[in-house]
């Protein structure tokens, strides 16, 4: 007998996206058919007063079809609440045995996916997340030479002190099964900046496997960027109290 179909379910965390969410739900929808993959995404909405919900709305109506499961769901909340909260928010509905948590503003693009899943097919790897440190093709887009320094010294940080086996710790495009996430969202503390950080450096630490896939990580199309100088001293904060907790 064949075994289960997977079905991928994908959080997308969002606030004032209104701009970019169609793109976002119409590239991902393109992939998913394209690869003959079953779907979901879920929109966790943190109260954008930019009319992002409404957006999400009539995405609902176009793109989920009668007497089948729903490929677009939304699931707001009352406000910004934060993007762990976010995840474990949008996982309590989630139907699929694979779950990704990626960004709406394409700095990740849903086109890297079929890679993802084929790594994670490949090796049965418990996580698969996106470099954009190591591997032909992995790279960063628009950031100028202040933020790159920023990030490449957060991860050089944190590989000096905790040395999770891993080259992109603080990136945030990541594929789990869906057990595995649940199981290190319940064991991470963390909040804003440090959250995808911690959430790797556990995983590692409770004997997860990990494949890395490189990607070009795209900096925001519209909007602003929300790191800034005090998510950074949040970051090594992190970093040093995972290095005696550990």
């Amino acid at each position: 007998m064949a075994g289960k179909r997977n079905k991928y379910s994908v959080l997308l965390p969002t606030y004032n996206e209104r701009d970019n969410l169609p793109v976002m739900v119409w590239l991902l929808h393109k992939t998913f058919t394209e690869n003959n993959l079953d779907w979901e995404v879920i929109i966790v909405d943190d109260g954008s007063p930019d009319g992002t919900q409404d957006i999400a709305q009539q995405l609902i109506k176009v793109y989920n079809q009668p007497n089948r499961e729903p490929n677009v769901v939304l699931k707001p909340r009352a406000g910004k609440l934060g993007l762990g909260t976010a995840y474990v928010h949008g996982l309590s509905f989630a139907k699929g045995n694979f779950v990704i948590i990626m960004d709406a503003d394409f700095s990740h693009h849903p086109n890297a996916l079929p890679r993802f899943i084929a790594e994670q097919e490949k090796n049965d790897h418990d996580i698969v997340l996106g470099t954009r440190y190591r591997g032909s093709g992995a790279g960063v887009a628009g950031w100028d030479l202040k933020r790159k320094l920023v990030s490449r010294g957060a991860n050089l940080l944190s590989d000096t002190l905790l040395r999770p086996g891993v080259s992109d710790v603080t990136g945030s495009y990541r594929l789990y099964k869906k057990d595995v996430l649940r199981k290190v969202i319940d064991s991470t503390t963390s909040k804003g900046y440090t959250f995808q950080m911690e959430m790797m450096v556990r995983a590692k630490a409770m004997g997860y496997s990990v494949g890395e896939v490189p990607i070009t990580f795209v900096d925001r199309l519209y909007g602003e960027s929300k790191l800034g100088g005090d998510e950074i001293v949040e970051y090594a904060k992190g970093v040093l109290w995972l290095w005696f907790s550990v």
